[in-house]
């Protein structure tokens, strides 16, 4: 499947600031990106740094005044596409040591806090098949509700209001895998179907062997998804991040089948 791409960002910056931008889709084997284009305004410095797991790229920026990012792209998605729910587990002393560090809590997904919750409701089923039967509860229980949430929200403050946002749906997904010793981080997408249209977050678990995109809001699915890139949680893999003041103006995404 090959998507086009539009994303635009307009900030005010007040004075020179330091910004972290990642919003470009990756460059991997399972989805190539052509015709790609980022015009940015005037900055007084720009460099290209490896992102997450050298998962695409982020980009240092300094600038002041209006700040804008315009991104065109054409991304062909060939990802193996499997049944997660039949996957399995592999036991941590068989982990690659890359996976580690999605098996520990993080700022946003304090996972050992669920334990016991884990196994009193999912202790009966193992591997994917528990990691699908977490998907459906977060998608049965949880209320998905623009504005519900803000940057500081964690799985916890989600579990307890049982609604938010689809970086709240993948945080809570991620949370209860890390739970069940099962590595799962955070990625951030374009993909279609999301609504309202926007960057979107799933969550990416490890099972079989190898990473596989879920998304907890039941909204898109992992074969209509451009990955950007990943991380332990939102923190990591946010399409701008401020060292300063800053003033969000607009900003738009539109994601179309081609």
């Amino acid at each position: 499947m090959k998507l086009h791409i539009h994303a635009a960002l307009d900030y005010d910056l007040p004075e020179p600031t330091d910004l972290l931008l990642q919003m470009e889709a990756a460059h991997l084997p399972e989805q190539s990106v052509s015709n790609a284009r980022l015009d940015l305004s005037p900055c007084e410095h720009f460099a290209r740094v490896v992102a997450h797991d050298g998962i695409g790229e982020r980009i240092f920026i300094r600038a002041a005044g209006q700040f804008t990012a315009d991104y065109h792209a054409t991304v062909d998605i060939r990802r193996t596409i499997a049944d997660v729910s039949r996957l399995r587990k592999m036991p941590p002393h068989q982990l690659p040591g890359e996976t580690v560090q999605y098996l520990l809590d993080s700022h946003y997904c304090p996972a050992t806090q669920f334990r016991s919750f884990v196994e009193e409701e999912f202790g009966e089923l193992q591997g994917g098949a528990r990691i699908a039967a977490m998907r459906d509860f977060i998608q049965e229980r949880f209320h998905y509700l623009p504005g519900s949430s803000d940057a500081s929200t964690t799985a916890l403050e989600t579990f307890v209001r049982r609604q938010g946002v689809c970086r709240d749906f993948a945080h809570m997904l991620v949370t209860l895998a890390r739970a069940s010793t099962i590595p799962a981080r955070f990625a951030s997408v374009y993909a279609i179907g999301v609504d309202p249209p926007d960057f979107h977050a799933v969550a990416e678990i490890f099972l079989g062997g190898a990473w596989h995109l879920i998304d907890a809001t039941g909204m898109a699915k992992e074969g209509k998804m451009a990955k950007i890139g990943v991380g332990r949680d939102a923190a990591d893999v946010a399409f701008l991040t401020s060292f300063g003041a800053v003033t969000m103006n607009g900003q738009s995404v539109e994601v179309t089948q081609v």
